[in-house]
């Protein structure tokens, strides 16, 4: 297969990284937009790579940018809003649905073939319960709608949350766990996750740049287990040699917990985070296996990564 222009937005981030170094593994000639590319120049040791300067939300960059492009790939995501305070969602919608309407209008006009866009598991429109979960569901509407012609095709991942070196999530709690005096008041404690190792998100996305049989289809990715937050958290704490008691709050004060959370910057929490929570992040169909990858426990990778986190590698 020969190797083919690729556009990444997001390119830079945890699951970008991971993707921009197997497509580049595969010998593709990777664009990545970025707006900071001197914060990122460390991605060019990779040969087949090029940062470009730009705004990603500029209609006219991004039609100039993917002109010539075989694939287009949008990573661009948001957990929370940057305000303090409970927002309205207007910051998702521009992330979430606006951005992907701009690139997938920007598709069609500069006639990329194929569009890769990473959406959430349980994305809705309809029913979503939180800003996230809706706005990433407007997103995928409009690209089924858009792209119905197949100009350009289109894949959509659903993942559960994304574990790997350098997460936001389970080193957030690693960070958060030393600190802790003992005992750690946890919100959402039984909120059901199947985390998805960053490496399998990555080969998802390089099986589907060439493969026609994936034109249209919409793949949920999660990982071999189903855990609790809880229970992820006090993984944490023993890979960490760390002893702590994990105290699950009921869920009228997880959700005053988020709400103060609102208000601290950050946002290490927040009441868009415990809506989303409310669903389980658990798969309905195995899409890493229809692609025919193996799925990675987290037991195989986590505690590696953590061990080197607090030097007790």
């Amino acid at each position: 297969m020969p190797g083919r222009q690729i556009c990444i937005l997001g390119g830079t981030g945890f699951i970008g990284r991971a993707l921009v170094s197997r497509l580049a593994a595969d010998g593709h000639a990777v664009k990545v937009l970025t707006r900071d590319r001197n914060g990122n120049r460390d991605l060019l040791v990779l040969p087949t790579v090029k940062l470009v300067s730009a705004d990603a939300h500029d209609p006219m960059v991004l039609e100039r940018e993917f002109a010539g492009c075989d694939v287009v790939v949008n990573l661009v995501g948001i957990l929370n809003e940057r305000h303090l305070g409970h927002g309205k969602g207007a910051e998702f919608r521009r992330v979430h649905t606006e951005l992907p309407m701009k690139v997938v209008r920007a598709c069609r006009a500069a006639g990329v073939r194929r569009y890769l866009h990473m959406s959430g598991l349980k994305a809705d429109s309809q029913r979503g319960p939180s800003h996230y979960l809706k706005s990433k569901g407007e997103a995928e509407d409009f690209i089924r709608r858009q792209c119905a012609d197949g100009s350009p095709d289109f894949v959509i991942f659903q993942p559960s949350v994304v574990f790997g070196p350098g997460d936001e999530f389970i080193n957030k709690f690693a960070a958060m766990l030393p600190i802790v005096p003992g005992v750690l008041p946890l919100a959402c404690a039984n909120a059901r996750f199947a985390p998805v190792y960053v490496g399998d998100v990555a080969e998802a996305f390089a099986r589907c740049i060439d493969r026609r049989d994936v034109a249209g289809q919409t793949f949920q990715l999660c990982g071999p287990e189903v855990h609790t937050l809880g229970g992820i958290v006090r993984d944490t704490a023993a890979a960490l040699g760390l002893r702590r008691w994990i105290l699950p709050l009921p869920d009228a004060a997880s959700r005053v917990q988020a709400a103060i959370m609102d208000y601290v910057p950050g946002k290490p929490f927040s009441t868009d985070n415990y809506l989303s929570a409310t669903l389980d992040s658990v798969c309905d169909c195995d899409g890493l296996a229809a692609l025919g990858i193996e799925r990675t426990s987290m037991r195989g990778v986590v505690p590696a990564y953590l061990r080197a986190r607090s030097g007790r590698g």
